[in-house]
């Protein structure tokens, strides 16, 4: 009776381990190239590498790319010592520096997972130490003992491919909105309710520190002796925290300093918020398509806002090349941001509801955007969301290709082994 390789198990469970997160945390980067390079900008602002901002997006692009291709060439095992090594020391690094961000919190958010899934950095150090470092050692050792899913021969188009994809999806997806969005302004919601508290909403919870004869002492709220002149107050210290909504905060000023967020949300007949935050980097190469949107909402009586985090002097200029007509407001530009990956990116608003988002690439034209608006404002309930997917010819044209040179493979080998018999 063949014994069982109790070490081959464990290897390929390994493998599928870090081929699915180091997949899954490469998807999420390449749907949202922009917040990428947010992230990485923000990386730069702790360590002192601001002058690396203007690549902050290219090299988004290329870290979801080499997570995207180490995590389907060891699911592959495809070129197995090279692949374990990549991962062995790509993995070394990102526990030593999710350790020092957790110790030092000079980054709030480590971004391993884009918007899609949000982990305090203790929770991203563990998540390496424990489970994905130990997985890349057990690969790395035993990384003969995983089986390949092509010959060698193949090896380099599924490399190549598996760079390549993630390039052409993360330009897909900067060019138009990210087909997913992870953030709270998604279409269809409701920026008053996600501002808003649950009834039954968790409160923060707080111990209260006094001190007497030297001695300090902790107190529930309930039992915190503030009455008693026998102990000193020294501190109120953070237990848990209660719940935090998914918007806390959605200000909007004009030029006056008014903050008129409570008129913008509460349009019922509809508000279109041109955003850009930073108007004088924004693309003009769309402008005929925004000013005849504008035109539609004069016509119809509809508020047409650009919102922006720019100068006054920018917007002139923004003004005087476009020819633009709309007024302006300001807002704070990482909300801008979180809004809407897109500069400028038009959006299209009901009593609070996102009905629409439209990258500046995809506004409609003169001929199609009549009707399209006025069935998004008519028949919100049964329009808001709902979009056609490009997931399935995504999916299809990144599983096809693989497809189709395994079968070639396949067929080769075969013939390549019938021939070795017949001699």
């Amino acid at each position: 009776m063949k014994s069982v390789d109790y070490r081959k198990i464990i290897t390929e469970i390994c493998r599928v381990i870090l081929g699915a997160t180091f997949l899954f945390s490469g998807t999420v980067k390449a749907i949202d190239p922009v917040g990428g390079g947010i992230k990485i900008e923000d990386y730069f602002g702790a360590f002192g590498l601001t002058a690396f901002n203007p690549v902050a997006t290219l090299i988004a692009v290329n870290l979801s790319a080499v997570e995207f291709m180490l995590g389907l060439c060891i699911l592959m095992a495809v070129y197995r010592k090279l692949t374990t090594i990549c991962i062995l020391a790509f993995m070394s690094f990102m526990t030593l520096l999710t350790l020092y961000l957790a110790i030092f919190n000079p980054v709030h958010d480590c971004g391993c997972f884009g918007d899609a899934f949000i982990i305090t950095n203790w929770q991203t150090f563990f998540k390496n130490f424990l489970i994905l470092l130990p997985a890349s050692i057990v690969t790395f050792i035993h990384h003969k003992r995983m089986t390949p899913v092509y010959t060698y021969k193949a090896y380099w188009f599924a490399v190549l491919f598996a760079y390549i994809f993630p390039v052409w999806f993360s330009y897909y997806n900067y060019n138009h909105l990210p087909i997913e969005d992870f953030r709270p302004y998604k279409i269809g919601a409701n920026i008053p309710e996600l501002m808003s508290f649950p009834e039954d909403a968790q409160q923060d919870e707080y111990q209260y520190i006094y001190e007497k004869n030297g001695e300090k002492k902790a107190f529930a709220p309930e039992t915190a002796p503030a009455g008693d002149s026998t102990w000193r107050y020294v501190e109120a210290k953070l237990v848990k925290p209660g719940y935090v909504p998914p918007i806390t905060s959605f200000e909007i000023y004009n030029r006056m300093g008014d903050n008129i967020a409570e008129e913008i949300l509460s349009a019922e007949n509809g508000i279109f918020l041109l955003i850009s935050a930073k108007i004088e980097k924004a693309s003009d190469k769309k402008i005929d398509e925004i000013n005849n949107i504008y035109d539609y909402a004069q016509e119809h009586n509809i508020a047409f806002y650009c919102v922006t985090s720019s100068t006054e002097e920018d917007a002139k200029t923004w003004i005087n090349n476009t020819g633009a007509e709309y007024p302006f407001l300001t807002a704070d530009d990482v909300t801008l941001k979180t809004i809407i990956r897109a500069n400028p990116g038009l959006v299209l608003m009901k009593s609070g509801t996102i009905l629409k988002k439209w990258h500046y690439n995809d506004i409609p034209s003169e001929d199609e955007a009549n009707a399209v608006i006025d069935r998004l404002l008519n028949s919100p309930d049964k329009e808001t969301g709902k979009e056609n997917s490009p997931w399935i010819w995504i999916i299809g044209c990144f599983t096809l290709p693989l497809l189709l040179v395994w079968i070639y493979d396949y067929l080769r080998n075969r013939r390549k082994s019938k021939s070795e018999e017949d001699k």
